[in-house]
Protein backbone atom coordinates (compact mmCIF):
# COMPACT_ATOMS: atom_id res chain seq x y z
CA UNK A 1 0.00 0.00 0.00
CA UNK A 2 1.41 3.52 -0.57
CA UNK A 3 0.48 7.20 -1.49
CA UNK A 4 1.86 9.06 -4.50
CA UNK A 5 1.31 12.19 -6.49
CA UNK A 6 -0.26 11.77 -10.31
CA UNK A 7 2.41 13.37 -11.96
CA UNK A 8 2.16 15.25 -15.32
CA UNK A 9 2.94 11.97 -17.21
CA UNK A 10 -0.03 10.17 -15.25
CA UNK A 11 -0.62 6.95 -13.39
CA UNK A 12 -1.08 3.11 -14.75
CA UNK A 13 -3.12 0.44 -13.25
CA UNK A 14 -3.45 -2.75 -15.04
CA UNK A 15 -5.13 -6.10 -14.83
CA UNK A 16 -4.59 -9.02 -16.80
CA UNK A 17 -6.48 -12.17 -16.33
CA UNK A 18 -4.66 -14.92 -18.08
CA UNK A 19 -5.95 -18.29 -20.35
CA UNK A 20 -4.41 -21.16 -22.12
CA UNK A 21 -3.20 -23.35 -19.29
CA UNK A 22 -1.92 -22.15 -16.14
CA UNK A 23 1.90 -21.81 -17.65
CA UNK A 24 0.41 -20.48 -20.79
CA UNK A 25 -2.02 -17.62 -19.11
CA UNK A 26 0.53 -16.66 -16.09
CA UNK A 27 3.40 -15.99 -19.01
CA UNK A 28 0.58 -13.86 -21.15
CA UNK A 29 -1.05 -12.41 -18.55
CA UNK A 30 2.97 -10.95 -17.20
CA UNK A 31 3.47 -9.99 -21.13
CA UNK A 32 0.23 -7.95 -21.37
CA UNK A 33 1.05 -6.08 -18.33
CA UNK A 34 5.34 -5.49 -18.80
CA UNK A 35 4.53 -4.77 -22.55
CA UNK A 36 2.02 -2.13 -21.74
CA UNK A 37 4.21 -0.44 -19.52
CA UNK A 38 7.18 -0.72 -21.59
CA UNK A 39 5.59 0.51 -24.86
CA UNK A 40 3.62 3.87 -22.53
CA UNK A 41 7.10 4.88 -21.13
CA UNK A 42 8.61 4.22 -25.02
CA UNK A 43 5.75 6.21 -26.55
CA UNK A 44 3.91 8.15 -24.09
CA UNK A 45 7.12 9.27 -21.98
CA UNK A 46 8.68 10.79 -24.76
CA UNK A 47 5.89 12.49 -26.23
CA UNK A 48 6.08 16.45 -26.87
CA UNK A 49 2.20 16.71 -27.25
CA UNK A 50 1.21 16.18 -23.62
CA UNK A 51 -2.53 16.25 -24.17
CA UNK A 52 -5.49 14.07 -23.26
CA UNK A 53 -5.97 12.90 -26.68
CA UNK A 54 -2.62 11.87 -26.89
CA UNK A 55 -2.39 10.08 -23.81
CA UNK A 56 -5.41 8.17 -24.80
CA UNK A 57 -3.68 7.07 -28.04
CA UNK A 58 -0.62 6.32 -26.58
CA UNK A 59 -2.71 3.65 -24.27
CA UNK A 60 -4.52 2.21 -26.53
CA UNK A 61 -1.56 1.60 -29.06
CA UNK A 62 0.37 0.15 -25.86
CA UNK A 63 -2.23 -2.22 -25.67
CA UNK A 64 -2.77 -3.23 -29.23
CA UNK A 65 1.08 -3.97 -29.49
CA UNK A 66 1.12 -6.02 -26.33
CA UNK A 67 -1.67 -8.19 -28.33
CA UNK A 68 1.05 -8.18 -31.45
CA UNK A 69 3.72 -9.61 -29.31
CA UNK A 70 1.86 -12.34 -27.21
CA UNK A 71 0.50 -13.42 -30.86
CA UNK A 72 3.35 -13.48 -32.09
CA UNK A 73 5.47 -15.09 -29.31
CA UNK A 74 2.90 -17.85 -28.89
CA UNK A 75 3.21 -18.77 -32.82
CA UNK A 76 7.08 -19.43 -32.41
CA UNK A 77 6.26 -21.40 -29.39
CA UNK A 78 3.67 -24.52 -30.17
CA UNK A 79 3.60 -25.49 -26.75
CA UNK A 80 2.14 -21.82 -25.43
CA UNK A 81 0.31 -21.48 -28.86
CA UNK A 82 -3.59 -20.49 -28.21
CA UNK A 83 -2.41 -18.82 -25.01
CA UNK A 84 -4.20 -14.96 -24.44
CA UNK A 85 -5.40 -12.62 -21.46
CA UNK A 86 -7.81 -10.41 -20.78
CA UNK A 87 -6.65 -6.88 -19.98
CA UNK A 88 -8.27 -3.62 -18.50
CA UNK A 89 -5.53 -1.02 -18.67
CA UNK A 90 -6.74 2.16 -16.90
CA UNK A 91 -4.59 5.11 -17.38
CA UNK A 92 -5.19 8.64 -15.02
CA UNK A 93 -3.92 11.95 -16.78
CA UNK A 94 -4.77 15.07 -14.47
CA UNK A 95 -8.92 15.05 -12.92
CA UNK A 96 -9.64 11.41 -15.87
CA UNK A 97 -9.43 7.90 -16.43
CA UNK A 98 -8.73 6.66 -19.91
CA UNK A 99 -10.24 2.96 -19.92
CA UNK A 100 -9.03 0.43 -22.44
CA UNK A 101 -10.88 -2.96 -22.03
CA UNK A 102 -10.02 -6.47 -23.68
CA UNK A 103 -11.99 -9.43 -22.67
CA UNK A 104 -13.91 -9.29 -19.20
CA UNK A 105 -12.08 -8.54 -16.49
CA UNK A 106 -13.65 -4.89 -15.12
CA UNK A 107 -13.45 -1.58 -13.84
CA UNK A 108 -15.38 -0.37 -11.16
CA UNK A 109 -16.13 3.31 -9.70
CA UNK A 110 -17.11 4.16 -6.16
CA UNK A 111 -18.50 7.70 -5.36
CA UNK A 112 -20.15 8.67 -2.25
CA UNK A 113 -20.62 4.59 -1.44
CA UNK A 114 -22.25 3.36 -5.33
CA UNK A 115 -20.46 1.58 -7.66
CA UNK A 116 -21.17 1.62 -11.41
CA UNK A 117 -19.27 -0.20 -13.92
CA UNK A 118 -16.96 2.12 -16.02
CA UNK A 119 -16.07 -0.96 -18.82
CA UNK A 120 -18.44 -3.34 -20.95
CA UNK A 121 -17.23 -6.90 -20.64
CA UNK A 122 -16.62 -8.46 -24.29
CA UNK A 123 -18.93 -11.82 -23.45
CA UNK A 124 -21.36 -13.73 -24.76
CA UNK A 125 -23.03 -13.32 -22.30
CA UNK A 126 -22.97 -9.37 -22.32
CA UNK A 127 -24.29 -9.81 -26.52
CA UNK A 128 -27.73 -11.66 -24.98
CA UNK A 129 -27.96 -8.85 -22.05
CA UNK A 130 -27.52 -5.67 -24.96
CA UNK A 131 -30.24 -8.04 -27.45
CA UNK A 132 -32.42 -8.17 -24.65
CA UNK A 133 -32.69 -12.23 -24.59
CA UNK A 134 -30.94 -12.55 -20.99
CA UNK A 135 -30.99 -10.63 -18.19
CA UNK A 136 -28.03 -10.00 -16.01
CA UNK A 137 -28.93 -12.24 -13.71
CA UNK A 138 -29.59 -14.87 -15.56
CA UNK A 139 -26.14 -14.07 -17.63
CA UNK A 140 -24.50 -14.05 -14.20
CA UNK A 141 -25.93 -17.69 -13.68
CA UNK A 142 -24.91 -19.25 -16.97
CA UNK A 143 -22.62 -22.12 -17.29
CA UNK A 144 -21.56 -19.82 -20.54
CA UNK A 145 -20.53 -16.88 -18.73
CA UNK A 146 -16.93 -17.36 -18.99
CA UNK A 147 -17.09 -17.46 -22.69
CA UNK A 148 -15.24 -13.93 -23.96
CA UNK A 149 -14.99 -12.60 -27.52
CA UNK A 150 -11.84 -11.29 -27.47
CA UNK A 151 -8.20 -11.57 -25.68
CA UNK A 152 -4.66 -10.50 -26.37
CA UNK A 153 -3.49 -13.18 -28.07
CA UNK A 154 -5.15 -15.55 -29.79
CA UNK A 155 -5.84 -12.95 -33.01
CA UNK A 156 -3.00 -10.78 -34.76
CA UNK A 157 -5.73 -7.92 -34.42
CA UNK A 158 -7.64 -6.76 -31.67
CA UNK A 159 -10.33 -4.09 -30.85
CA UNK A 160 -9.74 -2.02 -28.28
CA UNK A 161 -12.56 -0.74 -26.25
CA UNK A 162 -11.56 3.23 -25.30
CA UNK A 163 -13.29 5.13 -22.83
CA UNK A 164 -12.87 7.64 -20.27
CA UNK A 165 -14.40 8.86 -16.58
CA UNK A 166 -13.61 12.25 -14.74
CA UNK A 167 -12.25 11.20 -11.23
CA UNK A 168 -13.53 13.28 -8.04
CA UNK A 169 -12.40 14.05 -4.87
CA UNK A 170 -12.85 10.44 -2.57
CA UNK A 171 -13.67 8.00 -6.03
CA UNK A 172 -12.35 4.72 -4.99
CA UNK A 173 -11.34 3.04 -8.53
CA UNK A 174 -11.37 -0.78 -8.44
CA UNK A 175 -9.97 -3.30 -11.45
CA UNK A 176 -10.77 -6.84 -11.04
CA UNK A 177 -10.70 -10.46 -12.59
CA UNK A 178 -13.94 -12.23 -13.12
CA UNK A 179 -12.79 -14.26 -9.85
CA UNK A 180 -14.04 -11.57 -7.70
CA UNK A 181 -16.48 -10.13 -10.16
CA UNK A 182 -18.26 -13.40 -10.58
CA UNK A 183 -18.89 -13.89 -6.98
CA UNK A 184 -19.41 -10.23 -5.64
CA UNK A 185 -21.85 -7.82 -6.41
CA UNK A 186 -20.87 -4.61 -7.32
CA UNK A 187 -22.79 -2.91 -4.35
CA UNK A 188 -21.03 -5.69 -2.08
CA UNK A 189 -17.43 -4.35 -3.30
CA UNK A 190 -18.88 -0.88 -2.94
CA UNK A 191 -19.60 -1.22 0.70
CA UNK A 192 -16.70 -3.16 1.45
CA UNK A 193 -14.32 -0.62 -0.62
CA UNK A 194 -16.10 2.57 0.90
CA UNK A 195 -16.53 0.78 4.71
CA UNK A 196 -12.81 -0.08 5.52
CA UNK A 197 -10.10 2.95 4.90
CA UNK A 198 -7.12 0.80 5.16
CA UNK A 199 -7.37 -0.42 1.21
CA UNK A 200 -5.43 -3.50 1.92
CA UNK A 201 -7.92 -4.87 4.50
CA UNK A 202 -10.35 -3.97 1.98
CA UNK A 203 -8.98 -6.02 -0.67
CA UNK A 204 -8.31 -9.11 1.72
CA UNK A 205 -11.95 -9.10 2.61
CA UNK A 206 -12.99 -9.18 -1.06
CA UNK A 207 -11.08 -12.13 -2.06
CA UNK A 208 -12.10 -13.66 1.10
CA UNK A 209 -15.28 -13.24 0.36
CA UNK A 210 -15.23 -14.35 -3.13
CA UNK A 211 -13.45 -17.39 -1.57
CA UNK A 212 -16.25 -18.54 0.63
CA UNK A 213 -18.54 -18.71 -1.97
CA UNK A 214 -16.26 -20.93 -4.21
CA UNK A 215 -13.63 -19.51 -5.26
CA UNK A 216 -13.58 -20.96 -8.90
CA UNK A 217 -11.03 -18.66 -10.66
CA UNK A 218 -7.82 -16.88 -9.89
CA UNK A 219 -8.82 -13.34 -7.69
CA UNK A 220 -7.00 -10.41 -8.52
CA UNK A 221 -7.75 -6.45 -7.38
CA UNK A 222 -6.60 -2.91 -7.39
CA UNK A 223 -8.42 -0.58 -5.08
CA UNK A 224 -7.24 2.98 -5.75
CA UNK A 225 -8.18 5.94 -3.22
CA UNK A 226 -8.00 9.72 -5.24
CA UNK A 227 -7.36 13.00 -3.33
CA UNK A 228 -5.47 15.68 -3.76
CA UNK A 229 -6.30 19.64 -4.14
CA UNK A 230 -6.21 19.00 -8.42
CA UNK A 231 -9.76 17.30 -7.91
CA UNK A 232 -12.90 18.90 -7.48
CA UNK A 233 -15.82 17.56 -5.33
CA UNK A 234 -18.45 14.77 -6.41
CA UNK A 235 -21.68 16.21 -8.33
CA UNK A 236 -25.05 14.67 -7.72
CA UNK A 237 -25.65 14.98 -11.36
CA UNK A 238 -22.02 13.88 -12.57
CA UNK A 239 -22.72 11.62 -15.31
CA UNK A 240 -20.93 8.13 -14.28
CA UNK A 241 -20.19 4.79 -16.31
CA UNK A 242 -19.34 3.35 -20.01
CA UNK A 243 -18.28 6.41 -22.22
CA UNK A 244 -16.80 5.89 -25.27
CA UNK A 245 -13.85 8.50 -25.92
CA UNK A 246 -13.87 10.32 -29.19
CA UNK A 247 -10.66 9.12 -30.59
CA UNK A 248 -9.97 9.10 -34.49
CA UNK A 249 -8.50 5.15 -35.37
CA UNK A 250 -6.14 5.06 -37.97
CA UNK A 251 -5.24 1.96 -39.76
CA UNK A 252 -1.98 1.42 -37.97
CA UNK A 253 -0.93 2.23 -34.32
CA UNK A 254 2.46 3.86 -34.93
CA UNK A 255 0.60 6.77 -37.50
CA UNK A 256 0.28 10.38 -35.62
CA UNK A 257 -3.79 10.23 -34.72
CA UNK A 258 -5.33 12.99 -36.59
CA UNK A 259 -6.66 16.10 -34.09
CA UNK A 260 -10.40 15.12 -33.20
CA UNK A 261 -12.82 18.37 -34.52
CA UNK A 262 -15.31 17.33 -33.96
CA UNK A 263 -17.60 17.52 -29.98
CA UNK A 264 -14.92 18.36 -27.04
CA UNK A 265 -13.12 15.93 -25.66
CA UNK A 266 -11.93 16.15 -21.99
CA UNK A 267 -8.97 18.08 -21.39
CA UNK A 268 -6.86 18.35 -18.11
CA UNK A 269 -8.06 21.66 -16.32
CA UNK A 270 -5.94 24.35 -15.69
CA UNK A 271 -6.91 24.26 -11.70
CA UNK A 272 -5.88 20.29 -11.77
CA UNK A 273 -2.24 21.31 -12.53
CA UNK A 274 -2.04 21.31 -8.64
CA UNK A 275 -1.99 17.94 -6.80
CA UNK A 276 -3.82 14.79 -7.45
CA UNK A 277 -2.87 11.80 -5.13
CA UNK A 278 -4.23 8.44 -5.41
CA UNK A 279 -3.97 6.10 -2.74
CA UNK A 280 -3.67 2.43 -4.04
CA UNK A 281 -3.18 -1.10 -3.26
CA UNK A 282 -2.82 -4.22 -5.15
CA UNK A 283 -3.66 -8.13 -4.79
CA UNK A 284 -2.45 -10.92 -6.57
CA UNK A 285 0.46 -11.47 -8.87
CA UNK A 286 -1.31 -10.55 -12.55
CA UNK A 287 -2.18 -7.22 -11.15
CA UNK A 288 0.13 -3.80 -11.77
CA UNK A 289 -0.27 -0.64 -10.77
CA UNK A 290 2.86 1.56 -11.82
CA UNK A 291 3.62 5.38 -11.96
CA UNK A 292 4.95 6.88 -15.29
CA UNK A 293 7.42 9.54 -14.32
CA UNK A 294 7.61 12.44 -16.30
CA UNK A 295 10.44 11.68 -18.73
CA UNK A 296 11.80 13.82 -21.43
CA UNK A 297 14.14 11.61 -22.99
Amino acid sequence: MRAHEVGERGSLFVVADGMGGAAAGELASEMATDTIYRQLIRGWGTEREVTAQRFAYRLKEAVEVANEQIHAYAAKHPEVRGMGTTTTAVGVLADHFFLTQVGDSRAYLIRNGEAVQLTRDQSLMQRLVEAGELTEEEAARSERRNIILQALGPDARVKVDLTHQEVRKGDILVLCSDGLSGQVQKEEIAAIATRERDLQAACDRLIALANERGGPDNITVVLARFDGEGLRPPDPNGQMGHQVYPLIDTETSTEPVPVYRGSPVPEPAAHNRRRVIALLVMAAAAAVALYLANRSQ
